[in-house]
This record gives C-alpha cells, sequence and structure tokens, in this order.
C-alpha cells in the first residue's frame, strides 16, 4: 500500500510520454482555466524529451520555434540538426549544420555531423574534408600520419 504522505516515492511507470509529461509540469502555473505561454525556455526542454524518446520530428518541430526565437544559440541549433538528421530531413540538416560551422568553425562535432550527413545524401567527397576536419579537432588520426 502506497502511503499518501510521501508522494515522492510514487513508482514511475513507462505509460505517460515525454511530451505530455512536460506539458503537465506547468499545466495549473496561471490557476485553472487560465491559458499560459511556453516559454523559450520550456520549449527548448521539451524538444529535448522528445528527442530523447525518438520522436524527432516533434522535436524539430519544437526546436525550429527555439531556434527562430534564439537564434544566437548553437545547442537547440545543432540539436535541430541532429533532429533533422535522424528524421531522414537531410538538406534542413545539411543547412543548420553548415550555420552551426559558421558560428563557431571549431565545433567539431557539427564537422563530423555535416559530414556524415553528406554521406548519407551520396556526396562522399564533399563528406571527406568534413570529417577529416572532425578528426583532427577531436584528436583522431589515421594510423601512418
Amino acid at each position: 500500500m502506497q502511503s499518501s504522505e510521501n508522494l515522492n516515492e510514487y513508482p514511475a511507470y513507462d505509460g505517460v510520454a515525454p511530451d505530455r509529461w512536460a506539458s503537465a509540469l506547468h499545466l495549473f502555473d496561471n490557476g485553472v482555466g487560465v491559458p499560459r505561454e511556453e516559454t523559450t525556455v520550456e520549449r527548448w526542454e521539451r524538444a529535448r524529451l522528445l528527442f530523447d524518446a525518438k520522436d524527432y520530428i516533434g522535436a524539430a518541430r519544437l526546436l525550429a520555434d527555439v531556434v527562430e526565437e534564439a537564434p544566437e544559440q548553437n545547442g537547440p541549433r545543432l540539436l535541430l540538426a541532429r533532429a533533422y538528421y535522424h528524421s531522414a530531413q537531410l538538406r534542413r540538416a545539411e543547412e543548420q549544420l553548415r550555420k552551426v560551422i559558421e558560428r563557431d568553425p571549431v565545433e567539431h562535432y557539427a564537422h563530423l555531423m555535416l559530414g556524415r550527413t553528406l554521406e548519407r545524401q551520396g556526396r562522399r567527397d564533399e563528406a571527406g574534408p568534413w570529417l577529416r576536419l572532425a578528426a583532427a579537432f577531436s584528436g583522431e588520426f589515421p594510423d601512418g600520419d
């Protein structure tokens, strides 16, 4: 029997989707029945939950708004590129990755992802330099170099 005095010990079950759980956290912030607009940070948090739950298309929808509202932030843009990559929206992923690299030329993960995105599009010749840069930035050099 569950004690009603210690609700923090209530066991979690796999039944609630992350998106619904994140929304429910703020259900009554403004009082019952009062609409509440989600902040950029809350959308970012919800998008990360969706991404972790492998709902890449849902995450991309939210992240596109977050990136539009905070274009100077590379974290949401990089996650947006990953969501596009995992949902096979490769041209969109490429576009976002190029913007990340433009803003932060030594972001090795963006170089790696751009190389993999180009490979997945069948553009192996274009992918090579990006993959070599990613390896160099991370300190991984091929044998013999």
